[in-house]
């Protein structure tokens, strides 16, 4: 009987063994729930395991650098980022400054253009960026340091600067847009079509977005601050609360970013599992729209394609030198 389990329990070790290879678990970071990453993130890790088999999870976190870090170190192997932050995070500069370059990040798709705005209260009585002189504002973002910038640079579009608003401290984008709802601040800002403008909206009885500034004298003022913003016209849409009417925005590309260390083959099939099921991806969340599969690289300073990418992009003819 003993020499019979032997062979026994060696081929279940080993049938064990190659279930756990093929049912390996890959992660996407994001931030809360709330947030469009976050939203992004679980729409893409749904069409994962129901197209190509992927095991992939999202793992929250709190902000943009945590998010880095935990990508740049393998405690998870994707996440989804504004490419300037990524930038910044593999030159050791800015927010990331003080510690040590984030070398292991790579980009493995372009995803789609990125609208965000400040956005008050209907009621409010503000209705440029100009206005918000004096006004409480979201601000310090210690847990979402991204939220700096991004801010600089919509108040740079209307002159302005930390200085001429009352400076609110918030930690991240979800407490920030809980405290505009309770009255709290009179303004901060969010993605395009994020879940927690809806839910702001409908609490405090309509929100509104402010139109940019988007003059060459603006444009400079904003790339002072990130070098690969830029402005895109935005219109209204069912799905894009606080859009009343077109209004240009600061936009940047949401890129995925993935580790060095992460396999050509998983990187090839997750890129492969969102350029081929856009419409999947749309009907999960409408801000994939935006995402066009005929551009899905373009050069970004100081920042490589992981080669699983590199060769999805060129077996399909989508690589743009």
């Amino acid at each position: 009987m003993k020499k019979l389990l032997i062979p026994l329990v060696a081929a279940c070790t080993v049938t064990l063994c190659s279930v756990t290879a093929s049912a390996q678990m890959l992660s996407i970071a994001s931030p809360p729930q709330g947030s469009v990453w976050n939203t992004m993130s679980n729409s893409i890790a749904n069409v994962a395991r129901s197209e190509t088999g992927q095991n992939v999870i999202v793992q929250p976190y709190s902000g943009n650098r945590a998010m880095m870090d935990a990508v740049d170190q393998g405690l998870a192997e994707f996440a989804i980022n504004d490419v300037n932050d990524v930038i910044v995070a593999v030159s050791g500069e800015g927010d990331y400054a003080g510690g040590r370059k984030r070398q292991n990040l790579r980009i493995a798709l372009r995803i789609s253009p990125q609208p965000i705005g400040i956005f008050v209260r209907k009621d409010s009585g503000i209705n440029r960026i100009e206005d918000l002189a004096g006004k409480k504002v979201a601000a310090g973002w210690n847990a979402f340091p991204i939220g700096r910038s991004h801010m600089s640079a919509m108040l740079a579009t209307g002159g302005l600067t930390w200085d001429d608003v009352d400076q609110v401290p918030v930690p991240d984008l979800i407490r920030a847009a809980d405290n505009l709802s309770s009255g709290r601040i009179d303004a901060t800002y969010f993605a395009i079509g994020g879940p927690k403008v809806a839910e702001v909206n409908a609490a405090v009885g309509g929100v509104k977005f402010l139109p940019l500034n988007n003059d060459e004298k603006a444009k400079q003022a904003m790339l002072k601050i990130r070098p690969a913003f830029y402005f895109s016209d935005v219109k209204p849409a069912p799905h894009l609360v606080g859009i009343e009417e077109p209004i240009a925005m600061l936009t940047w590309d949401n890129v995925l970013v993935v580790n060095a260390e992460v396999s050509d083959d998983d990187v090839y099939k997750l890129v492969g599992s969102i350029l081929g099921n856009k419409e999947a991806l749309v009907k999960l969340f409408p801000v994939f729209r935006g995402m066009n599969v005929s551009a899905a690289n373009k050069a970004y300073p100081g920042v490589e394609y992981h080669p699983g990418a590199l060769r999805y992009l060129k077996e399909h003819g989508l690589w743009q030198e």
